[in-house]
């Protein structure tokens, strides 16, 4: 079963080479569109050994992405971003699903690294070389549209998904996004497609939640709630929906309504994985009211879907250090430590537990620790830290 990597580039020369390096040994072929890169970007590409070809940018991705699968020749079809690379822990279950005969499309987990919200997302992104799947939306592209019209006339087709992360996705990280101007293209083109398809839930959430992130609050919930009425029993796009009106309404600093939208998020049937953030977010506002009992279960909810989520750990501790439950405490401080080593705030956190259990030689070394990450990443706080250690005569 031959596998091709399909893409479209422009001016990638800094991730190129670790997005090709992840995948080229597991792909028979690899074809690289650049819509007008002035980097070295089609030379990095044809030397890790892609076809390179070349499309004049028309502010359409799916029109971009279309042209791309037109040179593919692979039975099956990945499709990557430059800022994303292929997991290798996921190969033999990517081999094993594409040698089935039943599956038209295969949807992918995405590790959203360093991403401030969501830490994971679900894409489809590997897909048989059907002559009708393409892709639509000339913002956030997808084949969804297309691959459930093949299933209404070719219904022996089935769609899956891989339970594992296969992809790593770092795009969405502050500096990424401001590097891009990811804000500024993405609401430009979405507003285009939305003129002509005002009840299109997709990008009343995409374009929604971006409205809300970027402060334009009102317009965004408008868009969220049209969704929603949208969306009928379309699962994942309604998590998004709720998920995006508990963030406006924590923003306007509603949190009834807020936790009302996340609880409504965390109910419909997704796969958990993608319910992190909404159990997350959920536990910092039961938390801020009070509530550390519906707090604790929110957090401990987040480590039993994915033990490996630092957040849940940290957020965890806070609470059994708020209860004074001080050994749970330092086990989870460390879980985040040990899974994330530079995680200033929870060493600084770690510091204030041991010194409360009077292990004054532990919290020493973890405050240090702390105020050497923050003198890294957030010089005030290392001033203030290193103040009030020294005001406590313990430094």
């Amino acid at each position: 079963m031959k596998l091709s990597l399909c893409m479209i580039v422009k001016n990638e020369s800094a991730t190129l080479p670790k997005c090709l390096n992840s995948v080229r040994k597991v792909v028979d072929e690899m074809v690289v569109l650049d819509t007008g890169s002035i980097d070295r970007t089609p030379n990095i590409a044809q030397q890790l050994g892609a076809k390179v070809y070349h499309f004049k940018w028309c502010n359409d991705f799916s029109a971009a992405r279309n042209a791309a699968l037109k040179y593919v020749t692979g039975d099956w079809i990945l499709v990557l971003d430059a800022d994303e690379t292929l997991t290798p822990a996921i190969l033999p279950q990517l081999r094993e699903a594409i040698a089935r005969d039943e599956y038209l499309l295969l949807n992918l987990l995405r590790h959203e690294v360093g991403a401030e919200q969501s830490p994971y997302s679900l894409v489809s992104r590997l897909f048989r070389n059907h002559p009708d799947i393409h892709f639509d939306r000339p913002y956030h592209a997808l084949v969804d549209d297309s691959v459930s019209a093949i299933l209404t006339k070719e219904p022996h087709w089935q769609v899956g998904y891989l339970p594992g992360v296969a992809l790593l996705h770092v795009g969405y990280q502050k500096s990424a996004i401001a590097q891009n101007n990811k804000y500024a293209k993405a609401a430009t083109a979405m507003e285009g497609f939305l003129a002509t398809h005002p009840d299109d839930p997709y990008v009343c959430s995409k374009l929604g939640a971006l409205y809300v992130q970027t402060g334009k609050i009102s317009p965004g919930m408008e868009l969220l709630r049209r969704g929603i009425t949208a969306a009928e029993d379309n699962y994942d796009i309604l998590y998004e929906l709720h998920y995006h009106l508990g963030i406006a309404y924590s923003r306007l600093q509603k949190s009834p309504q807020a936790i009302y939208h996340y609880k409504a998020a965390i109910k419909l049937p997704i796969y958990p994985m993608l319910k992190l953030g909404a159990y997350n977010n959920l536990g910092n506002l039961l938390k801020a009211a009070g509530d550390f009992d519906g707090a604790k279960t929110a957090y401990a909810t987040t480590l039993k879907i994915d033990p490996t989520f630092v957040v849940g750990h940290y957020n965890l501790a806070m609470i059994f250090k708020a209860l004074g439950l001080f050994t749970d405490a330092i086990a989870h401080y460390q879980n985040a430590i040990e899974l994330n080593p530079n995680y200033a705030e929870a060493y600084q956190n770690l510091g204030v537990v041991l010194l409360k259990v009077g292990n004054h030689q532990d919290s020493l070394t973890a405050f240090r620790k702390a105020i050497a990450l923050h003198e890294r990443y957030n010089p005030e706080e290392a001033k203030r830290l290193s103040q009030g250690l020294r005001e406590m005569e313990l430094m």
